[in-house]
């Protein structure tokens, strides 16, 4: 089992911010807890994250991925990784393809 918390973050959930830390076991998220709340779990890595904000994943419902046919303009691999490096978790295609 791999733990990682992220400590005093500016979370960004369901409306409000608050500074926190989040706890992920196993690449789930397990819990959110306040900056002040003790925190007992040992972690495998600890990531300071003061002063930096910690958002939700954003599903983009409306990309192109130009694929099949215009793949000159872009493919499902370099867009996948665009919209990965940019903090989407989803995306919904809309055929614009020839």
């Amino acid at each position: 089992m791999s733990t990682t918390i992220i400590r005093n973050a500016s979370i960004v959930n369901e409306g409000e911010t608050f500074l926190g830390t989040l706890i992920i076991q196993d690449e789930i998220i397990k819990a959110i807890v306040g900056v002040d709340d003790d925190v007992d779990v040992l972690a495998d890595v600890v990531i300071d994250a003061t002063g930096l904000y910690l958002l939700p994943g954003v599903i983009d419902d409306h990309v192109h991925f130009r694929d099949p046919g215009l793949t000159h303009k872009a493919d499902m691999d370099t867009e996948s990784r665009a919209a990965a490096a940019g903090g989407v978790t989803s995306v919904l295609d809309m055929p614009n393809v020839s």
